[in-house]
C-alpha cells in the first residue's frame, strides 16, 4: 500500500502531467492537416479593419486558424493574443458570422492581433484545416515547422518560436 505523503503526490502529479503532454502530441500530429507544400504560399489579404497585409516571408509566422464557435479556440485565444505582442501573428476565423459580428466578439473580449474573416471556410480549405484551433509556424525561409492541432499553451508555442530562431 501506497503512503501518500507530498513526495508522492508531487510524483504521481508530474507523472500525470507527462502522460496528458504526450497524448495530447500524438493527437496533434494524428490530426495534422497534410499540405500541398511546406513552403508559405504567398498571402495578401484584407484583414477585418479594412487594411491591406501582406506576410513578410523574412520573419517567422505563427498562422492560426480558429472560430468564435469552437470552445478550445475560446480557451486558447489569450496565448495567441500574447504571442502577437511578440511575433508575426496572422489569425483566420473560419465560419465565424459577418464582419459586426466578428468585431463585437473581438472587442468584448479586448483582442488586437490581426484576423481574416474566412466566413466561408476558403483559406481553411486552402490548408485543408478540419480541426480547430490549428496553428501553422513557419520559420524566417517561409518553411512550415511545427503544426498543432487543439489547445497549446503560450508556453509551448513560445517554446517553438524559440526552436525556430536558432
Amino acid at each position: 500500500m501506497t503512503k501518500w505523503n507530498i513526495k508522492n503526490i508531487i510524483k504521481e502529479f508530474i507523472i500525470g502531467i507527462l502522460i496528458i503532454f504526450i497524448l495530447t502530441n500524438i493527437i496533434s500530429y494524428v490530426r495534422k492537416p497534410e499540405l500541398r507544400s511546406n513552403q508559405l504560399p504567398h498571402i495578401e489579404v484584407k484583414l477585418l479593419d479594412g487594411s491591406d497585409y501582406r506576410v513578410d516571408l523574412s520573419k517567422p509566422l505563427i498562422l492560426h486558424f480558429w472560430g468564435t464557435w469552437c470552445p478550445t479556440c475560446k480557451l486558447e485565444i489569450d496565448n495567441i493574443e500574447y504571442l502577437s505582442k511578440k511575433f508575426e501573428v496572422l489569425t483566420i476565423a473560419v465560419n465565424s458570422g459577418d464582419k459586426m459580428l466578428l468585431q463585437k466578439y473581438l472587442d468584448n473580449k479586448s483582442l488586437t492581433f490581426r484576423v481574416v474573416n474566412d466566413n466561408h471556410g476558403e483559406w481553411a480549405k486552402k490548408f485543408n484545416v478540419e480541426a480547430y484551433p490549428t496553428t501553422f509556424i513557419y520559420d524566417s525561409n517561409g518553411e512550415l515547422r511545427f503544426t498543432e492541432v487543439g489547445y497549446t499553451t503560450t508556453a509551448g508555442l513560445l517554446a517553438r518560436m524559440a526552436m525556430i530562431k536558432e
